[in-house]
């Protein structure tokens, strides 16, 4: 089974997403967002970015 993004409402009333793993642990938070649709197009963005996403790996040199 793969990872699934989670949309919720905070405590202040914000949507805001989160990226579980097959085992159920969080991995990958988001911003709070004013509106539903706005974290929807927050998700969608993150899914787009991250697809064939390299690493860049800042601790090297």
């Amino acid at each position: 089974m793969a990872g699934k993004f989670e949309i919720y409402e905070d405590a202040a009333g914000k949507f805001r997403f989160r990226l579980k793993s097959s085992n159920g642990q969080i991995v990958a938070t988001g911003e709070a967002y004013e509106s539903h649709a706005a974290v929807v197009n927050g998700v969608e963005a993150v899914q787009r970015a991250a697809d064939g996403a390299s690493v860049d790996d800042q601790t090297k040199k």
